[in-house]
């Protein structure tokens, strides 16, 4: 579990019915099924019009990967490997290498030392692992697409749900005690609707970026190791490019295992 996004839908949750009470408006006028519909059936429906059937049933997976830790390997392992593999290389040869990637897990790294091992020219393992993050990044991009596409709509929904809620309210004015409460239950519906929009929906989609800009250093980390290790660069030379990648906190710790 990602507990930063738990704790942040919780926040922004507390901070809705935490204003509501302070405001004297109580959380009874968020109970109102009309302006849920509206604001949640509607960005659904606007939502579905506006991208594919494949993004949409990839909805649940999203979720899933919001409120899941990244399982992504570490940049600081990732350079031990490396170091690792230049080491086995210079000393055994690059064909010694295939009985390494037994114990490696990540298929993209292990694509592209397979590729180094069949003997491929670097200038293609590049195009080929270059091309691959491309394509992963318009998946990505189109993933969060949907949350940016809901974050759109919402608050506009919002407003239509304000003048539904008028024009039921302004129906009838022989009651003024009752027009005030339809009135203030009709700007729920934007209430529901900004909140939506930038409480969720933008958030979710922000987080999905950022996992991806995470995925696409790691692997143009892969890359420049790879081409190293078919360079026949030097372990040292080749940790020495690879430790560009690391935040320095990531290099304190690297360090440390290193003199461990």
């Amino acid at each position: 579990m990602d507990v930063v996004t738990l704790v942040g839908l919780l926040l922004g949750f507390f901070t809705l019915i935490g204003g509501m009470i302070l405001k004297g408006a109580g959380v009874a006028p968020l109970i109102n099924p009309a302006a849920l519909v509206i604001i949640f059936v509607g960005t659904a429906a606007a939502v579905s019009i506006a991208v594919s059937k494949e993004q949409l049933q990839n909805v649940p997976k999203l979720f899933k990967i919001l409120f899941t830790k990244q399982n992504l390997p570490s940049k600081s392992g990732m350079l031990t490997q490396f170091v690792d593999l230049s080491t086995q290389a210079r000393k055994e040869g690059l064909l010694s290498l295939e009985t390494a990637l037994e114990q490696v897990e990540e298929p993209f790294l292990k694509q592209g030392m397979m590729m180094v091992i069949d003997g491929q020219p670097s200038e293609y393992i590049a195009e080929v692992m270059s091309r691959d993050i491309e394509n992963m990044e318009i998946r990505h991009k189109a993933n969060a697409d949907v949350f940016t596409q809901a974050g759109t709509y919402a608050p506009t929904l919002g407003v239509l749900g304000a003048v539904i809620g008028l024009v039921a309210a302004l129906k009838d004015l022989s009651d003024i005690d009752k027009l005030g409460y339809a009135i203030s239950a009709a700007f729920v519906a934007t209430l529901f609707g900004i909140f939506s929009g930038y409480v969720l929906w933008f958030p979710f989609a922000n987080k999905l970026k950022q996992y991806s800009k995470t995925e696409v250093l790691i692997k143009e980390m892969m890359i420049e190791g790879i081409l190293s290790i078919q360079g026949g660069e030097s372990p040292k030379t080749l940790e020495d490019k690879l430790s560009v990648y690391l935040s320095p906190k990531e290099r304190a710790d690297y360090e440390a295992q290193k003199e461990a």
